[in-house]
């Protein structure tokens, strides 16, 4: 099988430092501190992929250096380079000539690492040529597309499913992220169009369903907010996740709260917007530090999507039994198999939350729910 790989060596940078995306933000992500996170979950699927299949079985074909030549290779596949130059600092238009040059040689299947600013490159390359099915590897800050696996173990997973003719072809959208307008805390996303790609149920992410403007949810999210806030200890400080499940907390409070990003409460104040680095310096005393999120609403993601802030070191620190998460039933209920998921990049963070969890979802009612 010929599998065309793109890396986006960018994708994903603007997490950790609280810029909720690196798009036309490279520099001040740069600048605050940010490291690269695509080319480890890269090479975390390569190196998973190798280890299930043997060298006649795949060839990698792949981008110039950080697009994709330099895992690949350290993977110990066959590879085979594009006839493409790239720069120091990678663009759009890389990936988009990647894209039209594996259509071109008529790859297999094309997997990409990064987020929704990637996917949104591919879909456009994808108008002037013949379709190729397409699969990402998440890696960037937001993936609301619904053309992601869950995890880059997931993502070997499909493309085995895929190799063995065990996955069926479907259509997944495309989502693209106004970061502009989410830097500023308003969410703006809009359908571009879809991709085709493998389906292999519980390892493919789906798409983000935002949560419906309805009296009953909004009650619903008020109750639980009631009781969080009536459990809360006075002297403690809370780490506050995105979403309005959460803002719903703040609203009981009677702080003010972002709603794309994390925020820090404690003694009747808050500190908006931080980042990993705002984080670990307002925090005296780990255990009386807690974390309090509502997942993705269909994707039923906790922790790695639009909240790479609380990363996996402030994770470990708080410890699994100071999570606090939030979700109303109806939102449960949009989950598929009512399962939730995480995917830090970190594996032994991502194993110290799987199990089950408590999950508040109604005034003094909550329930045990499944980590994956």
């Amino acid at each position: 099988m010929k599998l065309g790989f793109i890396v986006n060596p960018i994708a994903g940078m603007g997490g950790k430092v609280g810029l909720k995306g690196t798009d036309n933000v490279l520099k001040e992500a740069e600048e605050r501190g940010a490291e690269p996170v695509a080319p480890e979950r890269a090479q975390e699927f390569l190196t998973r992929l190798k280890r299930n299949t043997t060298d006649e079985s795949i060839e990698i074909l792949t981008c110039p250096g950080i697009m994709g030549k330099i895992e690949a290779e350290a993977a110990g596949f066959p590879v085979q380079v594009l006839p493409m130059k790239i720069g120091e600092q990678t663009s759009a238009e890389d990936t988009k000539t990647a894209a039209r040059l594996l259509a071109s040689v008529h790859a297999d299947l094309i997997v990409f690492v990064g987020g929704d600013g990637t996917a949104k490159d591919i879909f456009d390359a994808m108008q002037s040529v013949e379709a190729v099915p397409v699969l990402g590897v998440p890696s960037g800050v937001k993936m609301f597309s619904g053309i992601f696996a869950i995890s880059p173990a997931d993502a070997v997973e499909v493309v085995l499913a895929f190799v063995h003719n065990q996955a069926e072809i479907s259509e997944f959208e495309v989502m693209d992220a106004d970061e502009k307008a989410i830097r500023s805390d308003a969410f703006a996303v809009k359908l571009l169009g879809f991709l085709r790609g493998p389906l292999v149920p519980a390892r493919i992410q789906g798409s983000k369903h935002v949560s419906p403007e309805t009296v009953d949810e909004k009650d619903s999210q008020n109750a639980i907010a009631r009781f969080i806030v009536e459990e809360m200890h006075r002297e403690d400080m809370y780490i506050l996740g995105p979403g309005t499940t959460v803002k719903a907390v703040a609203d009981v409070l009677g702080v003010q709260k972002t709603v794309l990003g994390v925020d820090i409460y404690r003694k009747g104040k808050t500190v908006l917007d931080v980042d990993e680095k705002t984080i670990l310096g307002e925090v005296e005393d780990w255990r009386n530090t807690w974390i309090v999120l509502s997942p993705i609403g269909h994707q039923g993601i906790l922790l790695g999507r639009g909240n790479q802030q609380i990363s996996p070191q402030i994770i470990k620190h708080v410890g699994k039994e100071r999570i606090i998460v939030a979700a109303t039933k109806s939102k449960l209920q949009s989950i598929e198999g009512n399962i939730l998921r995480v995917d830090t990049g970190d594996n032994a963070t991502d194993k110290m939350l799987k199990g089950y969890i408590r999950v508040v979802t109604d005034y003094r009612e909550w329930r045990l729910v499944q980590v994956l």
